[in-house]
């Protein structure tokens, strides 16, 4: 018989150091699988912000901007009308929100089949085909048998679903039928024993711990606030008499009456032998330590805080930017990597039930989720101005480009981005640089009268060449309208020469040099960003602020050139009325077409 050695192993424990304990703080880490049920995912997303701000907020702006089809005029607003008509993006964020919360979710794409566990044939489709989709979740989708045939398209993924249709009906779901948006996905699906798991993760498991420890802080803080001010009163022989019921029925009645007659500034009246002291607690650092515990979850979250809390950057030179851009930067990324190839299928049925057929030229581009202010589009439209007269040649040089050719790509850049709002209807209307081939008799007359600018021009240079003041102004040219609106709004001393001022330079400035705007009359859309504010040092002027991009242009353009500018940045506006009593926050502001006239230069009035 062999000999058999027992060793007893003894271990220290002290409860003052909690050494030795599950709180040994020298104690190594375990990480265990933090498995959260549908209840407690249901319950944590109804019932707290921060989870429902997790699972929101990066579906949501994942379709914000949605994504724009290019392709022919016609077949792009045929498109969007069916994504219209069947809610495409209210379906995909839908799915995309189960799909944080439950680990996964499916839209169904129901084109009136019979019998959905055939496979999909999109080539099928027709013109209407789509008849509804649906959108399903985890919990009511079951996940068949895995595909282990490596050839296949679904491989590692169920090769059917089950749909739980009322009380007791099972409908089968081939996959091809269904655009599948998966939680945060399993590293390795062959190590579960469970199809279910090929859905993925809910959001939420990873970050659930951070949330607790945020929220945990934060109801501390909260009873915290209860304790900010105790009141400590020192009673002879307290502790021996509390034996004695009738001594303490008097000490509460004693106490009672005490804090009753004791007012925020009153008097509390104490028996002589009775000590009084107070004690304030003091909250300074607690702001600093929940605002670490919300940045842990706003990092587990992988969510800036200026998105996840909606709070301003704080420290030195932070403005919060770079953090969103890296946010936006990583949605377009996941836009392109995993909404894209789950909706390819939808999206080739959507394309054939708009149209009725697949044009090879039809595609589309997700829409930035970075839009610029006004300030950077003028700029980058200043700069891509400066640029096409630098290729078109200037100052006696051969163009590098030909003439109608830039023509061609200005106008295509200036309507993808914007710039020019209403140049695609006016280039319909009026035709392209190609289109409007001058006769030799018009070229002979433009000749003549370039001639006779010349001369004036040279002429003008030589009497008057001297740096001026200089103030350029539109004036509106539909302002019957405004004054129509401004009336019914309760304005009853009206500005007559409604206008909107683009440079008051009181420092002299090269006229030549500030040069013209390049339309005589500007063309500003009904609807945009419209607001009604008082300006100058005491707010006597009440203006429409509006909005255009040509107008900002111009102005540091001006100021580019010499010219100054008396205020932080240029607001384009019109000045509706001077003084008067009104009520901003009753007034709606004018959203009404605005025409603005030609530029017109006059020297600064010291009036």
């Amino acid at each position: 018989m062999a000999n058999v050695i027992s060793i007893f192993r003894d271990s220290l424990t002290n409860l003052v150091s909690r050494m030795g304990t599950e709180r040994d703080k020298a104690s190594s880490s375990y990480y265990g699988i933090p498995l959260l049920d549908d209840n407690q995912l249901l319950n944590a997303y109804r019932g707290a912000w921060l989870p429902r701000k997790i699972v929101d907020i990066p579906a949501f702006d994942s379709v914000r901007a949605w994504r724009d089809w290019q392709s022919d005029g016609e077949q792009i607003e045929d498109i969007e009308t069916e994504e219209n008509r069947l809610n495409v993006r209210g379906k995909v964020l839908e799915a995309r929100v189960k799909a944080r919360l439950w680990g996964g979710a499916a839209i169904h794409i129901g084109v009136g089949d019979a019998n959905l566990a055939e496979p999909l044939e999109v080539e099928r489709v027709k013109k209407g085909g789509i008849k509804h989709l649906t959108v399903l979740s985890r919990r009511q989708l079951s996940a068949g048998e895995i595909e282990r045939d490596p050839a296949s398209e679904w491989y590692g993924k169920p090769k059917v679903y089950t749909l739980t249709a009322g009380t007791s009906a099972q409908v089968s779901i081939d996959p091809s039928r269904l655009v599948i948006f998966a939680g945060n996905a399993q590293p390795d699906v062959d190590l579960a024993a469970s199809s279910e798991l090929v859905w993925g993760d809910s959001v939420l498991l990873s970050v659930m711990e951070a949330i607790k420890q945020a929220d945990n802080t934060s109801a501390n803080i909260a009873s915290l606030v209860f304790e900010a001010k105790v009141d400590i009163i020192r009673i002879p022989n307290f502790m021996a008499s509390l034996a004695n019921e009738d001594y303490k029925r008097k000490i509460l009645e004693r106490y009672t009456l005490a804090n009753t007659s004791k007012g925020i500034n009153g008097t509390l009246m104490l028996d002589k032998e009775e000590e009084y002291e107070s004690k304030a607690t003091s909250f300074a650092t607690l702001p600093d330590v929940l605002d670490r515990f919300l940045q842990i979850v706003s990092g587990a979250a992988d969510i800036p805080a200026t998105r996840l809390l909606g709070q301003s950057p704080a420290g030195m030179n932070a403005t919060g930017e770079s953090d969103l851009r890296n946010y936006y930067d990583r949605l377009q990324a996941m836009q392109a990597i995993e909404m894209t190839p789950a909706m390819a299928r939808l999206d080739e049925c959507i394309i054939r039930s708009a149209t009725g057929s697949r044009d090879p030229s039809i595609y589309y581009e997700w829409a930035p989720l970075w839009g610029m202010s006004d300030k950077e589009k003028a700029d980058v439209f200043k700069t891509k101005s400066d640029a096409a007269r630098a290729l078109a040649g200037g100052n006696g040089q051969q163009p590098l480009i030909p003439i109608d050719a830039l023509s061609e790509a200005l106008v295509n850049t200036f309507v993808e981005d914007g710039s020019l709002p209403g140049l695609e209807a006016a280039i319909e209307e009026f035709g392209t640089l190609a289109e409007q081939e001058p006769s030799e008799e018009e070229l002979a007359a433009a000749a003549a009268l370039e001639q006779q600018a010349v001369g004036a021009k040279n002429a003008l240079t030589a009497n008057d060449a001297e740096p001026r003041t200089l103030y350029v102004r539109r004036d509106v040219v539909n302002k019957a309208e405004i004054a129509a609106w401004a009336k019914s709004q309760g304005f009853t001393d009206i500005v007559p020469d409604l206008h909107v001022t683009i440079a008051y330079s009181t420092t002299p400035v090269d006229w030549f040099k500030v040069g013209t705007s390049w339309s005589e009359k500007l063309d500003i859309a009904a609807g945009g960003p419209r607001q009604m504010d008082r300006l100058g040092p005491d707010g006597k002027y009440i203006a429409l602020l509006i909005t255009a991009n040509e107008l900002v242009w111009r102005n540091k353009e001006i100021r580019d050139a010499g010219g100054s500018w008396d205020w932080p940045d240029y607001q384009p506006h019109i000045s509706i009325q001077i003084g008067g009593e009104v009520d901003l926050e009753k007034v709606e502001p004018y959203q009404g077409r605005i025409v603005l006239g030609p530029e017109i230069f006059e020297e600064v009035r010291t009036d």
